[in-house]
């Protein structure tokens, strides 16, 4: 199956995931995808993902889905895209967006790579905005 837009594709897959109370939800692999997760996993919003590989040789992305305990609510209060195929949008650092003054992040696709609005701030470089996550 060919997605046109990889990281949307990954973010209605876990915004569903979430609507249907899942704790794991699995992705087709791609390394834009990967390195999104790893900025999820270090703000604390998934507890985990890995990358397994089908029999018919698919790589695939396994993602662990994190939940209160109590009423079992999402981490994840929102995901939205900001950049997309048909409008990018970039930021360089002085404009670089806070979400939820500074309790969500921000994505930023980089020339130094896929990283969060914080890292960018001290790193002084800007980027394309691919979503925000609160």
């Amino acid at each position: 199956m060919f997605v046109n837009d990889p990281t949307s594709d990954l973010m209605t897959r876990m915004r569903n995931a979430i609507l249907a109370k899942h704790d794991k939800v699995k992705v087709p692999y791609s390394k834009m995808k990967e390195a999104v997760l790893k900025i999820f996993l270090d703000e604390g919003l998934i507890s985990d993902y890995k990358t397994i590989v089908s029999p018919e040789g698919h790589k695939a992305l396994l993602i662990s889905l994190k939940y209160h305990s109590r009423k079992r609510e999402s981490v994840i209060r929102g995901l939205k895209r900001i950049s997309k195929p048909g409008r990018r949008v970039y930021a360089d650092v002085t404009n670089m967006p806070r979400v939820l003054r500074g309790l969500g992040v921000a994505v930023v696709s980089t020339s130094s790579g896929i990283m969060s609005d914080k890292e960018c701030r001290e790193k002084r470089v800007g980027g394309e905005v691919l979503c925000y996550a609160w």
